[in-house]
């Protein structure tokens, strides 16, 4: 249901924060003040009780280090609540923690970022979290309409602007004119899908089995989508799956390529579906203006160039691309008049 009425003068200045409840990090901004927090969506909590032993950072240090009494979890996977008591108490921690540095005078309104392709009950998902953490008002926006904002696009008008969002969790593709998306592609693949591929290439091509979060640095040092630039090595460690002890073994930046290449080409078909479904008007203005990348997948080497390859179009990636979508929410709590139309509740 689109948001029909809105009072800007009822929003005091003190209350009004922006969530991006991301798969693989959760941002927070406070109007008047930018982000106030940006910590890995990770709780680490005691299997018997469900007691928090620690929730954010200090929790993803722990993902994959625990013993048998303690479990690391990743509450939200593909971009939606997958465990909505955990992320109740992760995002009541983390309200719980601006709201402490804040006098506020009533309970927050709060705006959260849910993807595009987000279903109803994982929309009711979303917003009894949020209230249940102590929001008063829970507004949604759509992620690649936030990231539109948040990297400065001209939503309102008739120009067709087209954004390519790549979280942990979610591809959103959306193309955008008039405060609308006219038409989106969203795909449950990103960065988690990434670190699995790889995850697996280790253990198939090196008999060696690693963490995601070692996976992660691998993508993050080495991994491409295309060649750019010389090849790179680094020593990976892990267990051998053979004789079972741990072992060090070296990865080249080309056979990461290779591994990633099946969610990378995945990305790429979703991008040629939602250009095959642009009217041609605003097909018109892409091919000039181009597409915008954001969000953390976006930072994968070579894939802008992989892109570009393969549509034709310029691909333009963004200076933050992490910050963009909850920065676009930033802006709608600025200006809460001029993008009333693109909340829903």
């Amino acid at each position: 249901m689109r948001v029909t009425f809105w009072n800007p003068g009822s929003w005091l200045p003190a209350n009004e924060i922006a969530v991006d409840l991301g798969t693989a990090n959760t941002l927070i901004y406070v109007r008047g003040e930018g982000i106030v927090l940006n910590e890995p969506s990770v709780v680490a909590l005691e299997k018997t009780t469900g007691r928090i032993k620690g929730i954010g950072l200090e929790a993803k240090r722990m993902l994959g280090r625990t013993p048998d009494g303690i479990q690391a979890v990743r509450p939200l996977k593909d971009g939606v609540i997958a465990d909505f008591d955990v992320t109740e108490k992760m995002l009541r921690y983390f309200l719980s923690s601006i709201i402490n540095k804040h006098v506020f005078r009533v309970k927050p309104k709060v705006i959260v970022c849910v993807p595009s392709g987000i279903t109803e009950v994982e929309k009711r998902a979303v917003r009894d979290s949020a209230q249940s953490a102590g929001a008063k008002e829970v507004y949604m926006v759509a992620e690649p309409m936030a990231a539109a904002i948040g990297v400065g696009l001209p939503i309102e008008t008739p120009t067709g602007n087209m954004v390519i969002d790549i979280g942990g969790g979610t591809t959103e593709i959306a193309v955008i004119a008039l405060s609308g998306i006219v038409c989106d592609t969203s795909i449950r693949i990103g960065g988690d899908e990434m670190d699995i591929a790889i995850v697996q290439h280790m253990r198939k091509n090196h008999n060696v089995l690693i963490g995601e979060p070692t996976a992660e640095r691998i993508k993050i040092q080495i991994g491409s989508a295309a060649p750019v630039g010389e090849e790179q090595e680094m020593e990976v460690k892990g267990r051998d799956l053979v004789s079972g002890i741990p072992k060090t073994v070296t990865v080249r930046s080309d056979e990461i390529r290779a591994a990633l290449q099946e969610p990378v080409q995945q990305i790429v078909d979703a991008v040629r579906r939602a250009l095959e479904i642009t009217p041609p008007e605003l097909a018109s203005d892409i091919v000039d203006r181009g597409i915008v990348m954001t969000g953390g997948g976006s930072l994968i080497r070579g894939l802008d160039l992989l892109l570009s390859h393969e549509t034709g179009l310029p691909i333009h990636v963004d200076e933050d691309p992490l910050t963009c979508v909850v920065r676009g929410t930033g802006r709608i709590l600025d200006d809460p008049e001029k993008y009333r139309t693109v909340l829903t509740t």
